[in-house]
């Protein structure tokens, strides 16, 4: 079993282990002394996980009670949302209850922000069930719902009481999911260190999850704690996204969030190849692990159409948004680069 701590507006622990969800209440009793807790967890999660997460918080004196939602970005919306907090409203919950998140990525932004409002903020833990989830939407307290016209249009920075990412888990994972959640680990090799991109290969054949994700989780950890709101490095962590959140967007969502970040890292590799901002060898690195880790590196989207997707970008500020370039394997900086350029760096990324 691995911790990492987190200093933020609130401290907290990411525990990550082998086990840990028949544990959860006893690790979570001694943060809170609510009596009610919510397990927020989507259709496909809830048969697999949710009656052992009951049994665990009972046993630690939780009365919990299970608020199933419909899986899939689609859902991540305004309406979810309400639905949340009419439920919680009509079982009696206080702001001195938990909400526990029991899932991947969606469930956590939308019972983050659900947490985070309900009375003006109640308890809140995270127990992601996905690679994805586990090394990145879990840690950093950002919750979010989509709009129809962006996508995490609506959010705050809600810090959880703690994180248990649950290796034994992903065992129940489809492959293609696994795949995406390689996809945030390759980024952070690339973002942040070059011997731990070429172990990838290596660890992610042999399974060694609890390693990979304690490893990126003390990577983002330390961006978190000098930036926490997101203003400054921490965007850093945006590598691949604003190609891939347009990606995701052309495509209704039928390309994963994990498929198309490998897609926009992919992507913008090229293109800053192209403009002499990293060297070809580093380009093809890049391309060449996300291949060989089983996911996309193309798109099928004309660039005129990404751009326009683009402008949506919560991220734009002005005229401008910040795409984070790859200079070299565990080294990437932040561009400002004008809307009017941004099919030019489609395009080079490959883009028709």
């Amino acid at each position: 079993m691995k911790t990492i701590d987190v200093r933020a507006s609130r401290n907290y622990t990411v525990t990550v282990g082998s086990g840990l969800l028949c544990r959860a209440g006893e690790l979570l009793r001694p943060l809170t002394d609510a009596r009610r807790a919510a397990i927020v967890c989507g259709d496909i999660v809830r048969p697999l996980y949710a009656d052992e997460l009951v049994r665990s918080l009972e046993r630690a004196n939780f009365a919990p009670h299970i608020l199933e939602i419909p899986h899939g970005e689609e859902h991540k919306t305004l309406g979810t949302y309400a639905s949340l907090l009419e439920r919680l409203s009509a079982l009696g919950f206080t702001r001195r209850d938990l909400v526990v998140s029991l899932g991947g990525g969606v469930s956590g932004d939308i019972a983050g922000f659900t947490a985070a409002t309900y009375q003006r903020g109640c308890g809140f833990a995270q127990i992601p069930t996905t690679l994805l989830a586990a090394v990145d939407a879990s840690v950093g307290g950002k919750t979010a719902l989509d709009l129809p016209g962006g996508k995490n249009q609506v959010g705050c920075f809600y810090q959880p009481l703690a994180v248990l990412c649950d290796p034994a888990l992903f065992s129940t994972l489809p492959a293609r999911e696994l795949r995406c959640g390689m996809a945030e680990v390759v980024k952070c090799g690339v973002l942040f260190d070059r011997e731990f991109f070429f172990s990838l290969r290596a660890s992610a054949e042999d399974g060694d999850y609890e390693t990979i994700v304690a490893q990126c989780v003390a990577f983002k950890r330390d961006l978190v704690e000098r930036d926490e709101l997101d203003l400054g490095e921490r965007r850093l962590l945006n590598l691949g996204h604003s190609f891939g959140h347009a990606v995701e967007s052309c495509s209704g969502f039928a390309v994963r969030h994990g498929e198309a970040v490998a897609i926009g890292m992919a992507m913008i590799a090229r293109a800053a190849a192209a403009r002499g901002l990293c060297t070809e060898e580093t380009c093809g690195e890049i391309v060449s692990l996300l291949g060989a880790l089983g996911l996309p590196v193309e798109t099928e989207y004309p660039a005129e159409a990404l751009a326009e997707a683009m402008k949506k970008d919560k991220k734009r500020q002005g005229g401008a948004l910040p795409l984070i370039v790859p200079r070299e394997l565990g080294r990437c900086e932040i561009l400002s680069v004008p809307a009017e350029e941004l099919v030019g760096w489609l395009h080079d990324g490959g883009a028709q």
